[in-house]
């Protein structure tokens, strides 16, 4: 039996590296007014830099076949 780490390990990294970028770009890019709803706040940027990095690498996960008989 997998444990949850071992079983979600891509979406994971994606996650890590999603908040990574998200927070850098807040960081480096973001938004001086405060009108743009996801850069203007480093919490939102990294969260939603988190959850394009789990959907963007969730595409090299390999999918298991089971067999049914």
């Amino acid at each position: 039996m997998k444990t949850i780490i071992a079983r979600y390990k891509v979406e994971i990294a994606g996650m890590i590296a999603g908040a990574i970028v998200g927070w850098s770009y807040w960081y480096y890019v973001g938004c001086a007014s405060g009108s743009c709803p996801i850069t203007s706040s480093p919490t939102v940027s990294t969260v939603y830099g988190a959850l394009m990095g789990v959907l963007g690498f969730s595409i090299f996960k390999k999918e298991t076949k089971t067999q049914n008989k």
